[in-house]
């Protein structure tokens, strides 16, 4: 039997890498099965060039779990090793064999090689007292050896007999590590970092992975109803995808992968860390966020790339010029993806816009480069004036230039800006949509999570545009202040009337101001100042800033109609109480409309409203 101690930089290396090395201890599964995947592929590829003599059979990597022994084994039928390999790579800490490799047959399919990091197998020492490797050399004449080791500098190396080439690492789980003797904890760690491994991998006599995920495949040989399998596999509880983005790109750096537009309900929460990243399909993270743009974190699938740098754990990105290329790339893929659908088949990409626009938004706001490709292909839906039926279809959609040519006319103010206008909540706000219509302005809905932002990020980006919501102001002053007609009242009946709107509300700052309209207006109109409101309406998802806005009391304009034939008759109401009451009650309404009234004011509104009725 040969002693010795490994050669290591430092004696404390394994008290490090029991408590540093991985952040998360199931890691290492994936290092140790990944290590065996990669003596597999190894093996595969030696026979490819004849290297390697005789069969190769039934290659896989097995996991075995002994719970009395407080065992788990992960075993291969891979190239093993001899004494010497033993020697050289597993006493050598962070001597990489597969970067070796790599260098002896470049050229040789080097990308199935997943082993770069050479401290891979020591991950076994995080929840082990003590590991054992037996393995047989796939070269003629090789002897087995069995390796063992504690965990401190110390080992043993000594022949042994196993029949077939490969190797077995046999871990003696410690007391700390007891969880990862539970087989139920075993098979979803495995579900998680080995459910697309190249190898069949096998545990309590199934097999647990699939080998040749779809993305691992040309397109040309994928339908779209593999597409949409590997979807359920990926997310079994989902509904359909909208669509899909392949990607498939070997120069100037290798990255494949599927990217799936899932469908997106108003209710929908954000839920990110969707995306899965592999390398040479070993699971790595589902925190994406430095290579996929943030705006596409919302997507779902897979991307793989051995090109993405990883610290050893593999388990945290690096910066490094690759991410940047990959992260322009996939935002240009998205664009062009988008881009093809909305050309070739607009109603589809109009059907689709409730998810889509999402995306869209998001993107236009975070993204230049995606601005410039998206002002072609993001569009507006108009609310319809009338309910569709089969002779008048639902509203239209228009991008920026179809709405400009489309309200040119009337909705230029004398800055020589467009005028969008445009609802949050086309219910609530009907009143004021409906008072826009008849004035010929087009009305579009901004009622998604990301439009209180989106808009205020649009306005300077695009220089010749201002948004006013529909509710901002009655619907003459909505692009441009227009002088009014004269009111039917004399100044005392105005004055009278300013003195009986002048009221107070709870949370709100009333202004009055008595106008000409049409007598067909409503008698009250209640407006709330665009700058003001966007200000509250961000600060639902800002930060300090946010709060500051949110507690400042609502600004709202009561516009008191002059010309409705309601205070002809109220000016004459000799009844104060009455009159006082009336005038409230009318108030009221025009608050009612904007979502203004709750609480102990909207019951004082009920009772003073029945009270009022019985008189």
């Amino acid at each position: 039997m040969q002693k010795g101690s490994i050669r290591v930089q430092t004696e404390n290396i394994f008290p490090i890498i029991k408590k540093f090395l991985y952040s998360d201890h199931e890691i290492f599964l994936r290092e140790l099965i990944s290590n065996a995947v990669d003596a597999t592929q190894k093996l595969k590829t030696l026979s490819s060039i004849g290297e390697a003599k005789g069969e190769l059979g039934d290659l896989a990597v097995e996991i075995k779990l002994d719970i009395p022994n407080k065992t788990i084994t992960i075993a291969d039928n891979g190239l093993g090793m001899t004494g010497e390999e033993v020697e050289k790579y597993i006493n050598q800490v962070a001597f990489s064999g597969a970067e070796e490799f790599v260098n002896k047959y470049k050229g040789q399919n080097e990308n199935a090689i997943i082993g770069k990091f050479g401290l891979g197998f020591y991950s076994a020492f995080m929840v082990s007292d003590r590991v054992e490797i037996f393995t047989k050399s796939y070269k003629e004449g090789a002897e087995a050896v069995r390796w063992e080791c504690d965990g401190s500098p110390e080992y043993s190396l000594e022949p042994t007999t196993k029949e077939t080439r490969g190797t077995e690492i046999v871990l003696h789980i410690n007391e700390e590590s007891a969880e990862f003797l539970d087989a139920t904890r075993v098979e979803s760690i495995l579900n998680k970092f080995c459910r697309f491994l190249p190898v069949p991998i096998k545990y309590e006599d199934k097999q647990i992975n699939n080998p040749t995920p779809a993305w691992t495949k040309k397109p040309s040989e994928l339908t779209t109803e593999d597409y949409q399998n590997f979807y359920k596999e990926l997310y079994p509880y989902n509904e359909p995808p909208l669509f899909w983005i392949h990607l498939n790109v070997d120069y100037p750096f290798n990255l494949t992968g599927i990217l799936y537009f899932p469908k997106i309900k108003q209710s929908y929460e954000i839920q990110k860390d969707k995306i899965q990243l592999y390398c040479n399909q070993v699971f790595v993270t589902d925190e994406v966020k430095d290579i996929v743009p943030e705006f596409l974190m919302l997507l779902q699938g897979v991307i793989d790339s051995p090109d993405i740098p990883l610290n050893v754990s593999r388990s945290y990105l690096q910066g490094d010029p690759n991410v940047k290329k990959i992260n322009n790339h996939i935002t240009k893929k998205v664009a062009d993806k988008l881009d093809e659908i909305f050309t070739k088949d607009r109603p589809e990409f109009e059907k689709k816009w409730d998810s889509l626009g999402l995306f869209v938004k998001y993107g236009m706001m975070t993204d230049d480069k995606f601005l410039d490709k998206a002002n072609k292909f993001h569009i507006f839906e108009e609310v319809p004036s009338t309910v569709a039926t089969e002779e008048t279809p639902a509203a239209k959609f228009y991008t920026l230039e179809e709405y400009r040519l489309a309200t040119e006319t009337l909705q230029k103010n004398k800055d020589g800006k467009l005028v969008i206008i445009y609802t949050t909540n086309p219910v609530q706000q009907d009143a004021y949509i409906k008072a826009a219509q008849a004035k010929g302005y087009v009305i579009v809905k901004m009622e998604t999570i990301v439009d209180a932002a989106f808009l205020n990020q649009m306005e300077p980006k695009w220089s010749d545009v201002q948004f006013v919501r529909v509710d901002a102001d009655i619907a003459d002053n909505l692009v441009d202040k227009q002088e009014h007609l004269d009111s039917v009242l004399s100044t005392e009946e105005q004055d009278q009337l300013k003195t009986l709107f002048d009221i107070k509300a709870s949370d709100l700052h009333l202004g009055v101001e008595i106008k000409g309209l049409s007598p067909e207006a409503p008698p009250v109109v209640a407006t709330r100042p665009e700058f003001m409101r966007r200000m509250k309406d961000m600060a639902a998802v800002s930060g300090p800033m946010g709060s500051f806005y949110a507690n400042m009391p609502d600004e709202v304009t009561l516009t008191v109609n002059g010309n409705h034939p309601i205070y002809q008759q109220l000016l004459k109401e000799g009844n104060t109480e009455v009159k006082e009451k009336s005038v409230r009650n009318l108030a009221d309404l025009a608050l009612l409309s904007q979502g203004l009234l709750k609480g102990a004011e909207l019951t004082s509104f009920i009772n003073r409203s029945v009270e009022l009725m019985g008189k």
